[in-house]
């Protein structure tokens, strides 16, 4: 006879299940796309490579794919990215062979030797191992696709290098790295340094002690998820959030200041240099004849968030502004405790001219900063 549950137990036992099959779901959800996009990059490999039609495309093929197939989140940056990620990751054809055969070329099919097939096993059985020769160290397919999110392999198809490619591999499955860590860790030159260091594992442990781990669910929220899913980026916005909440009243604020603003996007998706950034908040004001780009930073202001900004107005003045457009403007507001500061980013733009002018119509950084002060006043 089983022993009988008390409360607490049935508490914990009903999240714990919850939560194993949440991280089924995100793991299979992840699966799925990191596979459909390298079946993608696999089909057009082929088709530049053995394609009937191919040469009548040419150079301009994804761009006429994207605009034909239609399919939410694979425009012609991303068709080109799937083709780099079939090329940095054959060992992924492993597991495409064993589940999804029947949706690869006849072509690839059938020149998988005998040979080739023993390879694949042998490469999937291999343990990790930093301390492995650069001819046979590979990460297995299976630790790739359960392990990083098809976020973090963007962000390792950018490495050329072989050997530092897989390096950030190891490391990364290792730590269980959030992207935002892995990218931290490109950046500060880790490969560069370990490889410097005299005693590697040290400077190992000593990083691995320090990073910012990602959880199973933080991949479900990557842009490439939510377009899978057919869903959009706003989805992820969680209600009880401050920084939600202060986004959310801000737009109407702006809205309700009479100035002519009339609200475009929220959390408004950008590509530069196959890079997607979200602007907070696009309005287009009907008097001034411009876009007007608000992004709110829950921290102390920092000189790469007016970079930042000054980028994203420069890119509507390229990209977006029609001729019968004025140039655009970005505000940037502060939320760092006891300052609250409310930057304008002009990039570009000729100051004499249109900044005097565009300060009549948009609101008073005396007014943004009061509204700041006043929502975080309910916070506390």
């Amino acid at each position: 006879m089983s022993t009988p549950m008390n409360f607490v137990g049935l508490v914990s036992v009903i999240e714990q299940t919850h939560r194993h099959f949440q991280q089924q779901a995100v793991k299979a959800v992840n699966v799925s796309l990191t596979i459909r996009n390298w079946l993608v990059g696999c089909y057009i490999v082929e088709f530049e490579q053995h394609g009937e039609d191919r040469a009548s495309y040419g150079v301009a093929l994804l761009d006429r794919l994207a605009t034909e197939i239609k399919i939410k989140g694979l425009v012609s940056a991303e068709l080109s990215r799937c083709r780099q990620f079939y090329f940095c990751y054959p060992q992924i054809l492993g597991l495409v062979t064993q589940e999804f055969k029947s949706l690869l070329p006849s072509a690839i099919v059938g020149s998988l030797t005998q040979e080739f097939d023993s390879e694949l096993k042998r490469l999937n059985e291999m343990p990790i191992n930093p301390e492995s020769s650069a001819k046979k160290l590979q990460v297995p397919a299976g630790k790739l696709l359960h392990h990083l999110s098809y976020t973090h392999l963007v962000e390792l198809i950018k490495i050329q290098d072989h050997l530092k490619r897989t390096f950030y591999e190891i490391e990364c499955i290792k730590g269980t790295w959030s992207v935002r860590e892995l990218k931290r860790q490109i950046h500060s030159l880790y490969f560069e340094r370990c490889g410097m260091s005299a005693k590697p594992e040290m400077l190992s442990k000593l990083t691995q002690s320090k990073t910012e781990i990602e959880h199973s669910t933080d991949i479900i929220k990557s842009v490439y998820a939510f377009e899978f899913l057919g869903l959009n980026s706003k989805d992820a916005i969680e209600e009880n959030d401050l920084e939600s909440a202060l986004l959310n009243h801000l737009q109407l604020f702006m809205l309700e200041m009479g100035h002519g603003f009339c609200f475009e996007a929220r959390q408004k998706k950008i590509l530069i240099d196959d890079e997607y950034y979200f602007i907070d908040l696009v309005f287009y004001h009907r008097i001034l004849k411009c876009h007007v780009l608000v992004e709110l930073k829950m921290k102390e202001l920092k000189h790469h968030n007016i970079g930042q900004l000054n980028t994203y107005v420069a890119y509507y003045n390229a990209e977006v502004k029609r001729p019968d457009d004025n140039p655009a403007i970005g505000i940037l507001l502060c939320t760092e405790k006891g300052k609250k500061l409310v930057e304008y980013a002009t990039a570009g733009m000729d100051q004499q001219l249109f900044v005097s002018k565009y300060l009549l119509e948009l609101p008073k950084k005396e007014q943004l900063e009061a509204f700041i002060e006043k929502e975080l006043e309910l916070w506390k």
